[in-house]
């Protein structure tokens, strides 16, 4: 038996030039997880995304658990979709992010007008009725998966061989980390659940920074044990709890 954490990144930059950082929050919400994942069962796999944020949160989280330390093996299926590039193909003068952000903050309830915005955008390119996109919805779905899957073969396969070297003896369970993003979280949940992309659409949109899905896989099977667990935020109060 193992388990896999998908644990979205910490708060990164909504509204500056370059949204692939970790803001002073997103970092702090990091370290708050490493350090209560010190009660917690040890980490013994790291993997992420290859985006910024997603290193940038695994990071902040080793240095606050302080525990053994880990490589960190990256696998491009963990990435997020290029929300810049499905929001300007919604709206074509939001080419320019900068100007996106300034349209945006000109309303009198920016989040509310963005989150609207994004969702509108998300259903066209989740349609398929257009191909104006680099990376289509199915096809990110897919590297989604196959990214679950590799990291699943990968650690069924050094788990048999781990049974095998102590003579068939009871081993520990595994405990396995993926830093990533909303998306490719919400794809998985809803590939496991049997869900629709709108449920899945929505699933991603209640995900919080640094939120920590469980997954158990063992000979084939693999199902959810909980999913967006933020309690490391609401023992450090509601201000923590963030969604960007």
């Amino acid at each position: 038996m193992a388990a896999l954490y998908l644990i979205r990144h910490g708060q990164a930059s909504l509204g500056q030039a370059d949204y692939d950082q970790l803001s002073d929050k997103g970092y702090q919400q990091a370290q708050l997880l490493g350090e209560h994942w010190r009660a917690l069962a040890a980490p013994d796999k790291c993997y992420c995304g290859q985006l910024l944020r997603h290193g940038q949160s695994a990071d902040a989280f080793l240095s606050a658990y302080r525990g053994k330390e880990l490589p960190l093996l990256k696998l491009p299926g963990f990435n997020e979709f290029d929300h810049q590039e499905v929001l300007a193909r919604y709206n074509p003068g939001w080419q320019d992010y900068q100007l996106m952000n300034a349209d945006v903050a000109g309303h009198a309830n920016p989040h509310a007008f963005l989150r609207q915005a994004f969702t509108q955008a998300m259903q066209r390119w989740m349609s398929g009725a257009y191909d104006d996109y680099r990376q289509t919805w199915p096809q990110f779905k897919q590297a989604c998966l196959d990214a679950l899957q590799q990291v699943i073969a990968r650690e069924s396969s050094s788990l048999a061989a781990e049974r095998s070297e102590a003579k068939a003896a009871e081993t520990e369970s595994k405990n396995i980390l993926v830093f990533t993003s909303g998306g490719p979280i919400s794809v998985i949940i809803g590939h496991i659940l049997g869900l629709g992309d709108q449920q899945a659409l929505t699933i991603s949109q209640q995900l919080t920074n640094t939120g920590v899905t469980k997954l158990l896989f063992s000979q084939g099977r693999l199902n959810i044990d909980y999913v967006n667990n933020y309690r490391h935020l609401e023992v450090a109060g509601k201000d923590w709890i963030t969604l960007s």
